[in-house]
C-alpha cells in the first residue's frame, strides 16, 4: 500500500514527524528494525522513506520509541501556542493509544496518521467516530460531543475566534444532534454518524478540517 508523496503531503508528513529532516544521508542513521518498517508500509499508506522521516522525527521527540500523554501534550501545543490545546491532546492521545496502555508507540502514531492524511472516507468516519465517542461504548452523547467541542474552540484560542459567541459549542452540538441522531434516542450511533455524513455535502468537506488539526 506504500505510495510516493505530492509536496503538500509531503509538508504533511514532515509536520507529523515534529519538524524531522528528510536528508538521504541522514535517512540511513534510522535505527527501525527493517521487518518492522516493511511491515508499516503493507499496513499503511506511507512508503518506506516516509515512515523513516516520521521515525527519526518521533525518536528525536521520544527517544524511549512511546510518547505519554504528558509528552504528547507538550508536543501538540506547539502547533496551537494560540490557544490551550491540553484537553482536545487529551482526546487524540486516547484516540492514538489504541492498545489503552497509556502510551503511544511509533506503530500506533504512524497507522492512525495514515487513515487520517490517506484514508478512504469512510476509513476517516470511523475514526473521527472513535475520537467522538470518549468513553468508546459505541455511541456519542451530547456530552461526549459538548466536551470535544469545547476543547476545539479552546485549542483554537480566541485570537482564531475573536467574535466567537459563548454558546457556540453548543450550538454546534445541537446542530450534530439534530442532524445525526435519526431516532432521537439522545445518542448518536456509527450507523448514525456514517449515514448522516456521507449524504452531507458539508460534513464531507469538513473531513479534510484534520489534515490541518493533526
Amino acid at each position: 500500500m506504500g505510495c510516493g508523496s505530492d509536496a503538500h503531503t509531503d509538508q504533511q508528513v514532515r509536520r507529523a514527524g515534529f519538524g524531522s529532516s528528510s536528508d538521504d544521508a541522514e535517512l540511513t542513521t534510522t535505527c527501525y528494525r527493517p521487518e518492522g518498517l516493511d511491515r508499516l508500509v503493507e499496513q499503511t499508506s506511507f512508503s518506506k522513506k516516509e515512515l523513516q522521516v516520521l521515525y527519526r522525527g518521533f525518536k528525536n521527540e521520544c527517544p524511549s520509541g512511546v510518547v505519554n500523554e504528558e509528552t504528547f501534550k507538550n508536543i501538540y501545543s506547539q502547533f496551537f501556542p494560540q490557544g490551550d490545546s491540553s484537553m482536545y491532546a487529551h482526546f487524540l492521545f486516547e484516540a492514538f493509544d489504541t492498545n489503552n496502555n497509556g502510551s503511544v508507540s511509533f506503530e500506533d502514531f504512524v497507522i492512525s496518521l495514515s487513515i487520517i492524511l490517506r484514508g478512504s472516507i469512510t476509513d476517516k468516519l470511523n475514526w473521527a467516530f472513535n475520537l467522538y465517542d470518549l468513553n468508546k461504548d459505541g455511541c456519542i452523547t451530547r456530552e461526549e460531543m459538548t466536551a470535544i467541542m469545547h476543547s476545539i474552540y479552546d485549542m483554537m484560542g480566541k485570537y482564531t475566534y475573536p467574535n466567537m459567541r459563548d454558546n457556540a459549542p453548543k450550538d454546534h452540538v445541537d446542530n450534530f444532534f439534530q442532524k445525526m441522531d435519526k431516532n432521537n434516542d439522545g445518542v448518536v450511533t456509527i450507523e448514525e454518524f456514517l449515514e448522516t455524513c456521507q449524504k452531507d455535502e458539508n460534513i464531507m468537506q469538513s473531513m479534510h478540517m484534520f489534515d490541518n488539526v493533526i
